[in-house]
């Protein structure tokens, strides 16, 4: 049993949480080369414009950008899609969850997990503006109640 401490994020999907509204998550492994592991620890990774399908029985992600390693021979092509290491059960769920209208496989953050890169992704619906906007409108709200209910104490 790995500590929960000894999680270190690298990158985040700040973004996601706006522009999506997350319905369920999942912690994923990544299929790597090895100068991308080193990239990743150097925190070279963009999230912001990634996805992840099921294709012929795979989680296949697409658009994560991983800055080539200077220090490598071989660097392989930045934008490749990665193969996501997840169990054929939680592929089914996923597949049936995705087929749905309107609901995408979106990741969240990517960190390492003692020594292993791993991924969070996300089953998420697209939020329309105006949900975008009552979403801010609850945060600011929520800070509100939460300084008036700070400074009372």
């Amino acid at each position: 049993m790995k500590d929960p401490g000894d999680i270190r994020y690298i990158a985040r999907n700040r973004k996601a949480r706006y522009d999506y509204q997350i319905i369920s998550r999942l912690e994923a492994g990544i299929e790597l080369k090895g100068s991308e592991v080193k990239a990743i620890r150097e925190g070279k990774v963009n999230l912001s414009d990634a996805y992840a399908v099921v294709e012929n029985g795979e989680v296949i992600l697409k658009n994560l950008r991983i800055s080539p390693y200077k220090m490598a021979q071989e660097n392989p092509d930045p934008l490749r899609p990665r193969r996501l290491l997840v169990h054929k059960r939680e592929i089914r769920k996923l597949f049936i969850q995705t087929e749905q209208k309107g609901l995408t496989l979106i990741p969240l953050s990517i960190y390492f997990n003692g020594k292993v890169a791993k991924i969070e992704l996300a089953v998420a619906a697209g939020r329309r503006k105006y949900d975008k906007r009552q979403a801010i409108a609850k945060a600011e709200a929520d800070r509100r109640i939460k300084r008036a209910t700070h400074r009372e104490y």
